[in-house]
């Protein structure tokens, strides 16, 4: 397993399946996020991964510290200060992340994204007129493993777009019906306007 240094300590990303397993107890939806949801959308292995990313709509945090018994929880403070993250607390609405290790000694594993919900939709935090039907925004992997959609994973990457985020759109679009390249089209314009994957995404 490939170990990252991160400013907060080293990383070891659980893998897909390993998230499956830890986090099969919870009583909520959850999806694997990030790069690795677009390998999984994909179906093939593409780059190196920094952390895994785990979405979670906001309401359900309560359940994460029961799930992940005895790990340490720490919430990402804007601008990006690490801090820990008690039970009895509920995180406010700006912190999006949290970071999770089984012990102070231990790399990080798993990176909690909480995202916003309201009336059974999910909604983007970075724009609420982007939203989408809970049941809508994930996809299961051969292997059991939910994920984000892809089309909605691009959305986040797309704000401004690193090589990485660049490789995994050339990577899954051609996995992307017509469907989830009219909404990704569609959801670039609303937030963005112009945007460098639009003609791709029309052809």
């Amino acid at each position: 397993m490939r170990s990252i240094v991160a400013p907060y300590g080293r990383w070891e990303p659980a893998t897909p399946a390993q998230v499956a397993s830890l986090l099969s107890a919870l009583p909520c939806r959850w999806w694997v996020a990030g790069g690795y949801a677009i390998e999984l959308a994909a179906g093939r292995r593409l780059r190196d991964h920094g952390d895994i990313d785990v979405m979670l709509l906001r309401p359900d945090q309560i359940h994460l510290h029961g799930v992940l018994r005895g790990w340490e929880h720490w919430a990402a403070d804007p601008p990006g200060v690490l801090r820990p993250w008690e039970p009895a607390e509920t995180l406010p609405q700006a912190v999006h992340d949290v970071w999770c290790r089984p012990g102070p000694d231990e790399p990080w594993r798993i990176q909690i994204m909480l995202d916003e919900t309201r009336d059974g939709d999910w909604l983007s935090r970075r724009d609420p007129g982007i939203r989408r039907p809970l049941p809508e925004i994930g996809e299961i992997s051969p292997e059991g493993v939910p994920y984000l959609a892809p089309e909605i994973q691009l959305f986040y990457k797309a704000k401004q777009p690193r090589p990485k985020d660049e490789t995994d759109f050339a990577a899954v679009l051609p996995f992307l019906t017509q469907v989830q390249r009219r909404w990704l089209n569609e959801a670039l314009a609303h937030s963005f306007g112009t945007h460098p994957w639009r003609d791709q995404l029309a052809c």
